[in-house]
């Protein structure tokens, strides 16, 4: 049974927090204000980041925190066409070209890692075979292969095959391994993909996870395999270079539980005694409704003790508020940073944001909607260099 929590009382911060420096773990962040992970399917061949990547995350670079898109931590973990890995050579020598990139402008960057599981295609798979899940349940959803494979660019994923019990510990390794290969290409951490009908978020989900083994059936046995995965990195990088991505009630891949509320009550207990960089949690359905369906945010933020990222749907003035009440400490933005490589000044001085480029930009594709979209005529707000943490 979930212990029951006190409601905690935040103390209110000033309005101008969102944009004042803070400590989070390890990292040292010039504002409140976190670059989502968003897949560009740009890779180039080998699965490395593409010419322009350097340019596109440095671009960025007044972000508090970027968080790199999802990498594959395995060539089993792929599930869409043209994104990039962090387990070759020619892969962290391609990252390195970012990262340096991105601290030469005095960014903060770390990237997120996943394995994409039953979310994914037998051509991406080694040998074309089957993806992996937790139990052989087809995803009902499509996953990006580009223009030469599906209708549009997309097909139906795979139907996936049931991990093996004496596999799992190599899926934990490749966790593991990944986030030493993040740090050698110069990440400043890691933040872990446990969320969005994926792997991880997958084992979570009594619709995904019809296992009989000490990975299925219980929530303690469902979410085993993430906060495994997640103390195999912690302890390989340091806790405090890492964090973890959740979404409790997101539909998207597939995502499916009959009862999510305690599932991440339970969850959020797990990951607060890690002492973590961070939890970073999707509210509602991505990209979708914030409030359905209906799930008690504040009961998770409560128990948790650590900084507490929040996404899906902000604005301007919700990321304010949330930043002030203390609701949130950290606040991250996925389309509007696409768009907007110099959001940061443009939530600081109100500025109007830039509108989006055609859809068929965003995945995959060169420069045109990834490093061609315009900065403020003139910087509006100056550096605020002499800011203190709040």
């Amino acid at each position: 049974m979930s212990t029951v929590y006190p409601a905690r009382r935040y103390p209110a911060r000033s309005p101008a927090a969102l944009f004042q420096r803070v400590d989070v773990g390890a990292f040292h962040c010039n504002n409140r204000i976190v670059m989502a992970p968003l897949t560009r399917n740009r890779a180039g061949p080998g699965l490395v980041p593409g010419p322009f990547a350097a340019e596109y995350y440095s671009q960025r670079a007044t972000a508090g925190l970027i968080i790199a898109e999802a990498t594959q931590v395995s060539a089993q973990a792929q599930g869409y066409a043209d994104t990039p890995g962090c387990y070759t050579e020619a892969q962290v020598i391609g990252w390195r070209s970012v990262t340096d990139a991105v601290h030469a402008r005095g960014g903060t960057i770390v990237v997120q890692l996943w394995h994409t599981g039953r979310v994914s295609h037998t051509s991406f798979q080694p040998g074309g075979h089957a993806p992996v899940g937790p139990s052989a349940i087809r995803a009902n959803t499509r996953t990006f292969v580009g223009a030469n494979l599906g209708e549009g660019g997309f097909a139906q994923c795979s139907m996936p095959r049931g991990l093996e019990l004496t596999e799992i510990p190599g899926i934990i390794d490749d966790f593991a391994t990944a986030s030493l290969r993040a740090r050698e290409a110069g990440f400043d951490g890691v933040e872990i993909h446990g969320a969005h009908g994926y792997l991880l978020d997958a084992f979570l989900r009594d619709g995904a996870n019809h296992r009989t083994d000490r990975y299925g059936g219980s929530i303690d046995n469902r979410a085993r395999l993430l906060i495994e995965v997640t103390a195999a990195c912690a302890k390989v990088i340091g806790a405090d270079r890492l964090g973890v991505r959740i979404s409790p009630v997101s539909t998207a891949g597939d995502s499916h539980d009959s009862n999510p509320q305690p599932l991440f009550e339970h969850v959020v207990d797990q990951l607060d005694l890690l002492d973590l960089a961070y939890v970073h949690v999707v509210e509602g359905d991505t990209g979708g409704a914030r409030d359905q369906p209906p799930f008690d945010y504040a009961a998770l933020r409560d128990r948790y003790h650590g900084t507490w990222m929040v996404n899906n749907g902000y604005d301007r003035a919700m990321a304010i508020a949330a930043v002030a009440s203390g609701r949130a400490d950290l606040v991250s933005f996925g389309r509007a940073f696409l768009a907007n490589p110099d959001l940061v000044a443009r939530l600081e001085t109100d500025a109007t944001l830039n509108p989006m480029m055609a859809a068929d930009t965003i995945y995959g594709g060169g420069a045109h909607g990834y490093i061609d979209y315009p900065f403020l005529a003139r910087p509006q707000a100056a550096a605020r260099e002499t800011a203190g943490a709040d």
